[in-house]
């Protein structure tokens, strides 16, 4: 007993009720990732908040506009192709960051913080 299952994703019209051919069609799992940056209020970073996978850059603009700021909490989104981040290995962390540690004068070691000052 052989039973073809199609699974279907969000906004797809199954085949039998779109009156047309799939054929040549793309699905949103064949779209590139995209990282999505949200910057909530002028003056503040952008904050990775997610990815979402789109066709081309203003698609994904768009879809993250209606995925991540639903309540007007951004006023610029940034997307990035994941594709085109690099990142460090966290295995490397002790390689990449020692050259740090024989900068002493990047530590303030040399001088001592007046009492009044709390929490520094």
């Amino acid at each position: 007993m052989n039973i073809a299952i199609r699974k279907l994703y969000y906004g797809d019209i199954p085949e039998e009720k779109g009156g047309g051919s799939t054929a040549g069609k793309t699905s949103g799992h064949d779209w590139p990732l995209w990282e999505v940056f949200i910057r909530s209020k002028q003056g503040l970073d952008h904050k990775h908040c997610g990815s979402l996978h789109a066709a081309d850059a203003q698609m994904a603009i768009e879809n993250a506009r209606d995925v991540y700021t639903r309540r007007m909490e951004g006023v610029s989104i940034w997307v990035v192709e994941s594709k085109y981040i690099t990142a460090s290995n966290p295995e490397e962390a002790g390689e990449l960051y020692e050259p740090a540690i024989d900068k002493v004068y990047r530590h303030p070691t040399f001088y001592q913080l007046p009492d009044e000052v709390n929490h520094m």
